[in-house]
């Protein structure tokens, strides 16, 4: 079964608590973005690209502005195949 990550903005604390109460559960989990802003800091392109795959499945910045609160499917559990089921 695949769980789903809700994911809450910093600036919404009642809604994390709400969220957190409501449907916190062994398939689903609540936390609060982490997100501070990019982590490269730097201008300059770095020599070698260390990463293999982007980690992040999709941009959720305006889901968390609009609503205060995204849901995504757990990343230790997605895989592509969950997209289509045969």
């Amino acid at each position: 079964m695949a769980r789903f990550l809700f994911i809450v903005s910093r600036t919404e604390p009642r809604q994390y608590r709400y969220l957190k109460h409501v449907f916190e559960d062994e398939n689903r989990e609540v936390i609060l973005d982490r997100r501070i802003g990019e982590r490269r800091q730097s201008v300059r392109l770095p020599r070698l690209e260390r990463r293999h795959i982007n980690r992040r499945q999709r941009d959720i910045t305006r889901a968390l502005q609009s609503t205060g609160w995204a849901l995504v499917r757990h990343p230790t559990t997605y895989t592509p195949a969950d997209d289509f089921p045969f």
